[in-house]
């Protein structure tokens, strides 16, 4: 089985959603582009969230999408389209039988997979092979997505005077794509959020969660801890903090304490 390895320079590039600047985003594509017209089945692997299924899309625009862990609806699938984008490979319960149902209807598929599929496995299903990095490695792409999932917020909150930037975002990686894109649309939303926006969502997580016997006491939290957190922030130690909030050091002390270990509330800075 060939690993695919590509080595191509260009800028920002946008096809059906794949957005690529680093090189491995580009070499990616340039296979995918490849691949287009040759009758190849492909194993695309990556963590969750790098953009396996939009570069199986991208191949197979009309390829039939079905979940390698439901076997019925696998086996199904196979026998009704000849292009097949089978998500979660690695789940398959039964490789044996799936590879001999490939055989007798010859489909050609691409595999996606976030897990490791056995190296044998490999070899049997597939002629080529796409790894995508995950974005903590993929640097160059980072921005080019953040200005994608900006302008989709911006569409949303229908507010076009807002301007990009970039350094002032605070980007969640750690599910790559799913992670930044949710991670765009809360600081785009914390831009814009007002008192009565705060209070209404307040409102609304509290009908569903009032009713305990104590709940002001168990629920004090969400007041208490974003105060602390900010204060720690904005004034740098308890004193000062305390001397800003008008409360008692020892009080305040005893909450920070009390919040520590249950929710993780950071140290002081000084």
């Amino acid at each position: 089985m060939l690993v695919a390895q590509m080595r191509v320079t260009a800028d920002v590039v946008a096809k059906n959603s794949y957005i690529a600047k680093s090189r491995a985003s580009l070499e990616a594509l340039k296979s995918a582009d490849l691949l287009k017209s040759l009758n190849l089945n492909v194993l695309i692997t990556g963590e969750i969230g790098v953009g396996k299924k939009t570069l199986a899309k991208y191949i197979y625009e009309d390829g039939y999408i079905v979940d390698g862990s439901n076997y019925k609806e696998l086996t199904s699938a196979i026998g009704t389209n000849k292009r097949l984008i089978i998500k979660n490979f690695s789940q398959i319960n039964n490789f044996a039988k799936i590879k001999d149902i490939l055989n007798n209807s010859k489909n050609k598929i691409i595999a996606t997979s976030s897990k490791a599929v056995d190296s044998k496995v490999e070899d049997e299903f597939f002629s080529l092979k796409i790894n995508i990095p995950p974005l903590r490695d993929r640097l160059e792409d980072v921005r080019a997505l953040s200005k994608k999932f900006f302008d989709e917020a911006r569409e949303i909150f229908n507010d076009q005077s807002k301007e990009f930037n970039f350094n002032e975002l605070k980007l969640d990686l750690s599910k790559n794509c799913y992670s930044l894109k949710k991670s765009i649309y809360r600081n785009y939303f914390k831009s814009e959020v007002t008192k009565n926006d705060i209070m209404e969502m307040m409102k609304n997580f509290l009908l569903h969660n009032i009713g305990g016997g104590d709940d002001y006491r168990e629920l004090v939290y969400l007041f208490d801890i974003p105060l602390i957190e900010s204060g720690f922030e904005k004034f740098g130690s308890q004193l000062a903090m305390s001397k800003a909030f008008g409360l008692n050091r020892n009080t305040l002390r005893k909450k920070i304490n009390s919040y520590k270990v249950s929710y993780k509330l950071g140290e002081e800075k000084e």
